[in-house]
């Protein structure tokens, strides 16, 4: 097996990456093919739920997501990264049909839970077979590349997505959350029919005897193992990006409505700023070979803080150019990172290692809505915007230290190289 693991070169490499990452990219787009995602606001609100009602289904959703991380991520490694997805995407799939078919509050309480411990079962596994199956194949130097144009075609279809969803949405709620159903259960057969089954046991890492010689029996004794005050920090300072970015792109809506964009406009710009966030990763590679993601982190999240800052102007064409200017460039960061915590944890407990890291991010998310959501509430949304920038700028000091000491995270196969470097 170890000879498997060993790096190619060439068209060879090119060869086996196509060869891995072909039914990936077909997943992504039938995966993300989410016609409801840009609508279900309206949905919900037309269900009769009042703004409280939504805001709690909302937040519940990511609560619960957050708190299964851990023990769907740990399961993953157990019985099979795909067959995690596979459960995963079709939990979501039955709980989008069911909330068509009622329209009981509880019911839709019981919904949103489901649908977020399917998120969850989808998080971290889905880059974690990915990820390994590059290893077992020796590409896994393509792997920025491979994953940036993964979640460009992800990104891109769902603003194609969204754009379509509110145009069938004139037919028939119905044929939106069928549609978006369809495309989850195609995309698990997709992944059953082209992509073979690697749990953390058959998982293979880089550096030869790793295995051997940290055989962790648990995740929690491989995050241990692995969790240098870097990585760490390297943790929080992402969370603390997507807990910038996830809330801004949502709120946005609202704050151009209030300076006074038409709703046409609003969807415009949104189903834009989806594109604009889908084609930059495809920079990615050339990113981390000049900058490296030590120096385009902070990049982003200053990016993110001049956003937020401009747009508390209150003008809303000042408002859409910041948007559009700067909302890819922390996808770019996203995918750096994203290569940074592969590279870090052992193939045995990926997908577990993952979803903690999942698990921070979501939680961080979540306080993100309800900090920002208050603000604007109380502030105003333009103000509110501007006085979230504190939340990347102290992401930024947290980074500092890295930065100047030049610490870098350490591998795996680092550690393997020189057992002595911390």
């Amino acid at each position: 097996m170890t000879g498997t693991t060993e790096a190619l070169d060439g068209s060879a490499a090119a060869d086996v990456a196509r060869d891995v990452t072909r039914p990936f990219y077909i997943y992504a787009v039938l995966s993300n093919s989410m016609f409801q995602r840009g609508v279900f606001v309206i949905f919900l609100y037309q269900q009769g739920f009042s703004a409280a009602q939504v805001a709690l289904l909302q937040t519940l959703l990511f609560l619960v997501s957050g708190l299964a991380e851990l023990p769907t991520g740990i399961i993953a490694d157990r019985i099979g990264r795909r067959a995690s997805i596979v459960i995963g995407q079709v939990l979501v799939a039955g709980c989008l049909l069911g909330q068509v078919a009622t329209s009981d509050y509880w019911l839709f309480l019981a919904l949103f839970i489901g649908q977020g411990v399917g998120m969850a079962c989808v998080s971290g596994s889905d880059t974690a077979l990915l990820y390994d199956l590059l290893v077992r194949r020796g590409a896994t130097s393509g792997y920025v590349r491979i994953r940036s144009r993964f979640t460009m075609l992800g990104t891109v279809t769902s603003g194609a997505a969204i754009i379509l969803g509110g145009q069938l949405q004139r037919f028939s709620w119905g044929i939106v959350y069928t549609a978006s159903a369809s495309c989850l259960v195609v995309a698990v057969l997709v992944l059953l029919a082209r992509v073979p089954e690697i749990r953390g046991v058959d998982a293979v890492d880089e550096q030869d005897g790793a295995g051997k010689e940290h055989g962790d029996t648990t995740a929690w004794r491989a995050m241990l193992r692995v969790a240098t005050p870097a990585l760490v920090t390297l943790v929080v300072v992402s969370a603390l990006m997507h807990a910038t970015l996830t809330p801004y792109i949502i709120f946005t809506q609202k704050t151009l409505s209030d300076q006074g964009a038409s709703t046409a406009l609003v969807s415009v710009v949104i189903s834009a700023g989806f594109f604009i966030g889908g084609l930059t990763p495809l920079l990615s590679d050339r990113a981390d070979r000049r900058i490296g993601y030590r120096i385009i982190a902070p990049l982003s999240l200053l990016a993110l803080a001049v956003a937020l800052g401009l747009t508390g102007l209150g003008r809303v064409w000042v408002t859409i150019a910041a948007f559009l200017l700067l909302v890819g460039i922390p996808e770019i960061t996203a995918v750096l990172v994203d290569n940074v915590f592969n590279e870090a944890v052992p193939s045995r407990h990926r997908a577990g290692l993952l979803s903690m890291i999942a698990f921070v991010e979501s939680v961080l998310i979540g306080i993100g809505y309800l900090v920002l959501g208050a603000l604007m509430g109380g502030l105003g949304s333009s103000v509110g915007m501007a006085v979230y920038a504190a939340v990347p700028l102290l992401a930024c000091l947290l980074w500092l230290p890295v930065l100047i000491r030049g610490t870098r995270v350490t591998t795996g196969s680092e550690q393997a190289a020189d057992p002595k470097e911390s």
